[in-house]
């Protein structure tokens, strides 16, 4: 069992205690855009039901660190890249099929497309952590 004193904790444990919060945070806001449109593209589910499966199982391995855990973290999180990555590619595409396509305006109303690139950036993290003690 991991020890309680936080001068103790390795790096990558804190980095994946860090995933784990920052999925919390990410997922909720994701959960009220998405909530915003109705879930009107079925893939919207995707990351708001991913976001919280992400954090528990972070949370759990931050106190519990036992090989399949680390294999099931390292996968969620190369799931986690590439959802991020086609979130990217459809909230680009949403900007687009507004009125008048691809104009500042789009972007500043539209479709975070920041959002899922945070998505994607945060789940590298996690895997570079989850990693790195095996590294």
């Amino acid at each position: 069992m991991a020890s309680m004193h936080w001068d103790t904790w390795s790096l990558d444990r804190i980095l994946i205690l860090f995933t784990a919060l920052a999925f919390i945070m990410v997922g909720i806001q994701v959960t009220l855009f998405h909530y915003r449109q109705n879930f009107h593209n079925k893939s919207m589910w995707l990351p708001v039901v991913q976001a919280p499966l992400f954090a528990l199982i972070g949370l759990l391995f931050v106190w519990v660190d036992v090989n399949w855990l680390r294999i099931l973290f390292a996968l969620m999180m190369g799931i986690g890249i590439v959802s991020g990555i086609v979130g990217f590619s459809m909230h680009v595409r949403g900007v687009g099929q507004r009125v008048d396509g691809y104009k500042l305006r789009n972007f500043m109303i539209g479709p975070p497309v920041m959002l899922p690139l945070t998505y994607a950036a945060i789940s590298g993290l996690g895997l570079l952590a989850g990693l790195w003690g095996r590294l």
